[in-house]
């Protein structure tokens, strides 16, 4: 921890906005002036905050903005697994398919995830599984980080993740795109196809996108048997776009198959076992899952004389299909109906507030089969409104707050041939939010907020009893546990000039009755792990921080530093922090753009520009470092947790538009990720307590090594 203590007071000076690079959704090319002062109109960005659609430099609450460029310019295998670079965020992981948000050490169902614009609803609850979303489906994705349970009610304690698909097109045009990917480590292969249009205020967008990927390896393990996955997804978007407002409906499906890493190795060379013919076999293996998601939402928004008024209505189908000892018949089988709706009336400013009131909720059915039972069935209703309101004061100063009062009762039905017994629970809260920025100057901006959260428990915290496959270990629940209240505040200090900007984010947050698992030294079933829920108060406290140096527009030097302290209150040293917290981590980019928006039809030049026949646009090249301070912090009671050595990932890469006449016809990506080939176990990686080595004495699975990335794009407009 010396090293933080050094790092920190220089961090503290400022922070590197991995934001900053936020470019608002419009549909032309941006010349170089824009991306020069690309920083400095970050507060024109909308985004939707705490109290509902605000300008950035108006949010009282951190935000991070994931724009497309950065999203193309990543390498992941999955919608999360792109966005977890940003400060803050980090990724609960198993196997390389499946990742689950984590904010700020919080995570689970205390992260709403938005897509299509309504909250995202599958088996959330459990360790191997992921956010059923096509990754080439988003555009971009906002990420608030602290309680948002003024917006979205019970489960935004430790903030959202929103996912945005591509904005409707303007008038008379229509795009297509071809995306081809392909990754070295585990034999990645994807490819996605869109074709997207809007004909005198008909609009419509049309997507289908594949991927699949054989086990990765690292120099450790060899090829980790289990990691490889399949996944196929589709989408359709119709809709009208008048002066009335906006009216559209979307369907999309989600396919998703992952292998389950168990860590079997053989006795006497350690290998993991796969039971394939060859460790780069794109077919399953036993155990695997199946994954389906299907969504249709009905968007919708009314242009009123004093402001406007929002409806929004999505059906939801989550199956989930667990196939253990045959791929013909599935031992656990989960299906979960979801019903969301809300409903807004947005005023204009109206004496210089801006008001919102509405209402939201969502039912929820689930249905479970098979051999093995895991959670038991169950219906939930939530209900909840909602008040907001907006002000500027002067030109330096902008108060934003609300109320929403928030019930939920969750009926769980006994199954059979168990002893789960019948029960109705019920929950209700009162939440709310107030906050103030301020403009200190021309360069300097101040912001706090003050939040409170609430999360009721979810089924598997409150009944689960068996065996969790992918998490490697037994669960068991437990019915009086307690709804969640947290208590947050967060300051901010943002700087911007021409040639550095930073901002500095600190964060205290107060949780009562959280839920946890514990490890008992006790065996349920041979071969697992046995844990279970409970709860107690506590405490975390931390800090995102950097800064973003670019003394000229083609070179940018950023540093971002995220900590967090999670404890546990009124408990003995061994279990004194909160399981499975991430480790202090320090990211690094030196990115040199040595063209920018030259020699093309799209910028705005003063003097004419006679376009080549072929030419390299936005080429950049860049170089990243990732590191991972020891996480000494554990939760060591019962051997829940071991310490997480520290460790350093080295990438590199490059990207390009190719221009034939000016005109821009495809962009290439090469990312090289872990350069070094370094053996590592993130700390909230599940495959990190799976079977010991028996060769080598290593306990278990370690993550993907070395791994090129290649991506092409061909745009189109048609």
């Amino acid at each position: 921890m010396k090293t933080i203590y050094i790092v920190l007071p220089l961090l503290c000076l400022c922070t590197a906005m991995a934001a900053q690079e936020v470019e608002p959704e419009h549909h032309h090319e941006e010349d170089s002036t824009d991306v020069f002062f690309r920083h400095l109109q970050l507060g024109e960005i909308t985004v939707t905050g705490i109290t509902g659609d605000t300008k950035l430099k108006h949010s009282t609450t951190p935000v991070s903005i994931v724009t497309p460029q950065m999203l193309r310019a990543t390498s992941s295998t999955n919608i999360i697994d792109a966005i977890a670079h940003q400060p803050g965020i980090s990724q609960l992981t198993t196997g390389s398919g499946i990742s689950k948000p984590i904010i700020r050490g919080l995570g689970y169902n205390r992260v709403v995830v938005i897509s299509d614009g309504v909250r995202q609803e599958g088996q959330q609850w459990g360790d191997e599984h992921g956010v059923e979303v096509d990754g080439s489906s988003v555009s971009s994705a906002e990420i608030l980080k602290g309680p948002a349970s003024l917006m979205y009610g019970s489960d935004a304690m430790a903030g959202i993740v929103i996912l945005r698909s591509q904005p409707t097109l303007t008038e008379g045009a229509t795009h297509a795109q071809v995306g081809i990917e392909h990754q070295t480590n585990n034999g990645l292969l994807a490819h996605n196809y869109s074709l997207a249009g809007n004909r005198r205020g008909f609009v419509w967008e049309a997507r289908y996108s594949g991927r699949m990927a054989h086990a990765y390896h690292n120099s450790y393990d060899g090829y980790v048997s289990g990691s490889q996955f399949r996944e196929r997804a589709g989408r359709l978007m119709l809709g009208l776009n008048k002066y009335w407002g906006f009216s559209h409906m979307t369907a999309t499906a989600y396919h998703l198959t992952p292998g389950i890493v168990e860590g079997e190795r053989d006795e006497d060379t350690g290998i993991l076992t796969s039971g394939l013919p060859s460790p780069t076999s794109y077919s399953m293996s036993l155990p695997f899952q199946q994954v389906r998601h299907y969504k249709l939402v009905w968007d919708n928004a009314l242009n009123l004389p004093s402001g406007s008024l929002k409806a929004i209505v999505g059906y939801q189908q989550n199956q989930r299909q667990e196939f253990e000892e045959s791929a013909d018949e599935y031992e656990i089988y989960l299906k979960l109906h979801t019903l969301t709706y809300d409903l807004r009336y947005v005023t204009e400013n109206w004496d210089k507030w801006k008001v919102s009131t509405g209402v939201g909720g969502m039912f929820q059915q689930s249905v479970g089969d098979g051999e093995e039972f895991l959670i038991p069935d169950y219906r939930l209703s939530d209900i909840g409104g909602f008040a907001t309101a907006f002000r500027t004061l002067g030109e330096r100063w902008t108060l934003n707050g609300g109320v929403r009062y928030d019930h939920r009762s969750i009926d769980i039905t006994n199954p059979q041939e168990t002893c789960i017994r019948n029960a109705v629970l019920y929950y209700g809260s009162m939440t709310g939010s107030a906050g103030i920025v301020g403009n200190l100057g021309e360069h300097f901006n101040v912001r706090l907020n003050m939040a409170r959260g609430f999360r009721t428990p979810n089924i598997s915290e409150l009944a689960s009893d068996g065996v969790h496959e992918g998490s490697i270990r037994y669960e068991i629940g437990r019915r009086d546990l307690k709804a969640e209240y947290s208590l947050q505040g967060d300051l901010g200090l943002d700087f911007t000039s021409r040639f550095v900007s930073a901002q500095l984010a600190l964060f205290a947050n107060r949780i009562d009755n959280y839920i946890y698992t514990h490890r008992l030294p006790i065996v349920m079933e041979e071969g697992y792990l046995t844990f279970a829920y409970t709860q107690d108060c506590a405490r975390l406290l931390g800090f995102e921080a950097g800064i973003d140096v670019h003394p000229i527009h083609s070179i940018h030097f950023g540093n971002t530093f995220s900590y967090v302290d999670a404890q546990l209150l009124h408990q003995p040293a061994d279990a004194t922090y909160l399981p499975f917290t991430p480790a202090p981590r320090w990211t690094s980019e030196l990115k040199w753009e040595l063209t920018h928006h030259s020699h093309t039809t799209f910028g705005h030049h003063s003097h004419p520009v006679i376009p080549a026949a072929f030419s390299l646009n936005n080429f950049y090249i860049a170089a990243d470092v990732d590191h991972y301070f020891k996480q000494s912090h554990i939760y060591s009671a019962d051997e829940t947790e071991t310490v997480t050595p520290t460790y350093t990932l080295l990438g590199l890469s490059a990207g390009a538009d190719v221009l034939m006449h000016g005109v821009k016809v495809a962009e290439l990506y090469i990312l090289a990720d872990n350069l070094l080939d370094c053996a590592y176990q993130n700390h909230l990686s599940r495959l990190k307590y799976a079977p010991l080595n028996p060769v080598t004495g290593r306990q278990g699975v370690y993550g993907m090594g070395r791994n090129i990335t290649f991506k092409v794009m061909f745009p189109m407009e048609l």
